[in-house]
């Protein structure tokens, strides 16, 4: 596990889920299609309820609030869970 966080890259994955935006960091190697992934995970978990918006590599700042366990909390809970 740890050699493959060495050689990966944190993504940003903009979708939208019955309407509304959401957002995942996910981390994938040197050679996978992120986009072809993501599309495809979104589809078979949610089918036609989600679609993929945008794919990009997360800034210097998104992967290091990332790997600290930083990410952008729930803005939608009132308790930031």
């Amino acid at each position: 596990m740890a050699e493959f966080f060495k050689t990966s890259t944190i993504w940003v994955v903009d979708f939208r889920y019955e309407g509304k935006a959401r957002r995942w960091f996910k981390a994938f190697g040197p050679n996978d299609d992120v986009q072809a992934h993501m599309s495809a995970t979104l589809h078979d978990l949610y089918g036609k309820r989600a679609w993929l918006v945008e794919v990009r590599k997360a800034t210097e700042e998104e992967e290091l609030e990332y790997l600290r366990g930083e990410e952008p909390k729930n803005v939608y809970c009132p308790t930031g869970r």
